[in-house]
């Protein structure tokens, strides 16, 4: 029975959902008959190393959300280790992080996305900006970390006050109207589509990891022929960026203004989905037939490093 490595933690602000994304990677590996166990890496790279060379796992389970998790930059210690792991490798995982970039990836494939302008905090001080109303993210976060919607000059004033990344460069988009849906890549297929509907606010970092925060309808509940443009997406993002493994992409799908012709939106992809009680894959996978320790496994069976 192979011997496996979950790494969890990390430095990004996602560390905590990562650990949770660990103990139930373990839990289920554990309930299949491997010989698994946890590293909760804590950003000191030697150690990490010091440890893989010392277990000598057979494959890792990676687990890792966030900067230095899931942006190619770990992935690279791995491939240098020549030690399979699960989801994307390098480059795949540094374009799916970079929201520009991977959105400009998405246009050339022929997915729909929302149009914006890469600034400064600055820039919006000086009025180089969208109108409102306007969503600001991080390049290069996950989870909804430092997600807001601007709707005013108050909001804005109060967001360069308290934006908690300043001196980066964020990327500004046009606000999006209608419902939040998320559809799961795996094995070469869109497993389903959820619509997510918060009790309160928007799908933010919060409303996705406390219980109770934000309703699942699974299957979400809109015509069946944007279902399918929205799988076809979902594949389209997954293949234009080179991912491996399961990945989740997140779409708008707006019927504010026209209900017989939707506008369908794609926001970004995950190239390493959650795998905590809330998790989207996981639920997306069941719904298909397939059991949360069985999606780890077939993860881990697909597991590779790049030579």
């Amino acid at each position: 029975m192979k011997k496996v490595a979950v790494i969890a933690g990390g430095i990004s602000s996602e560390r905590d959902v990562s650990l949770m994304s660990g103990q139930g990677v373990l839990d289920a590996l554990k309930r299949k008959g491997y010989d698994a166990f946890l590293i909760d890496f804590d950003g000191n790279l030697k150690k990490l190393v010091d440890t893989l060379s010392d277990q000598k796992p057979d494959v890792i389970f990676n687990a890792l959300h966030g900067r230095f998790g899931e942006d190619g930059n770990i992935q690279g210690v791995f491939n240098l280790m020549k030690i399979p792991y699960t989801h994307s490798g390098c480059l795949s995982s540094a374009l799916a992080m970079n929201k520009k970039t991977s959105k400009i990836i998405f246009e050339l494939a022929g997915i729909p996305v929302a149009k914006d302008k890469i600034v400064t905090l600055a820039d919006i001080k000086s009025g180089n900006k969208l109108n409102y109303p306007y969503v600001i993210k991080p390049i290069n976060e996950g989870s909804s970390v430092g997600v807001y919607i601007i709707r005013n000059d108050e909001e804005e004033e109060a967001l360069i006050t308290q934006w908690p990344f300043a001196g980066s460069l964020v990327m500004m988009e046009e606000y999006i109207a209608g419902r939040e849906l998320s559809a799961a890549v795996f094995d070469d297929k869109c497993l389903g589509i959820i619509e997510l509907v918060p009790v309160y606010g928007f799908y933010d970092y919060e409303n996705k990891y406390k219980a109770g925060k934000t309703n699942h309808i699974n299957p979400a509940p809109i015509p069946k022929e944007f279902a399918e443009k929205i799988k076809l997406y979902a594949i389209k993002a997954h293949n234009a960026l080179g991912c491996r493994g399961a990945t989740r992409t997140d779409f708008r799908y707006d019927d504010t203004v026209c209900p017989t012709k939707p506008r369908i939106i794609a926001l970004e992809l995950n190239n390493q989905p959650g795998m905590t009680p809330l998790s989207l894959l996981p639920e997306m996978a069941k719904s298909s037939g397939i059991s949360y320790d069985d999606l780890i496994c077939s993860l881990l069976n697909e597991a590779k490093y790049e030579e």
